[in-house]
């Protein structure tokens, strides 16, 4: 079975308070899921129109499970939180095979 991942770039961080205390929250949501954390801000080279900023990577065992995790409760009292802190693209997508 294909896993899932979260991809989530971040254009801007508005408001890094709002950030730390989603972070708190959003971690736990993803370990109840599941979720295994890749890869979470370091280095980033930008190419194309990207834009070096916060990057995050996570995996989950199945699309299924990445979708599950995002419409959790306990992921949406995290982004409840964060709010209009960040401006970020987050996806979720499905791994090969």
């Amino acid at each position: 079975m294909p896993k899932g991942y979260w991809v989530s770039a971040y254009r801007t961080i508005s408001d890094p308070e709002k950030l730390a205390a989603y972070n708190k929250l959003a971690a736990a949501a993803v370990q109840a899921g599941g979720g295994r954390v890749l890869v979470r801000g370091g280095r980033v080279e930008a190419h194309d129109a990207g834009i070096a900023e916060r990057t995050i990577l996570i995996e989950f065992d199945s699309f299924e499970q990445a979708v599950a995790t995002r419409e959790s409760a306990a992921y949406q009292e995290a982004l409840a939180v964060l709010a209009d802190g960040v401006e970020r693209d987050f996806r979720i997508v499905e791994g090969i095979g």
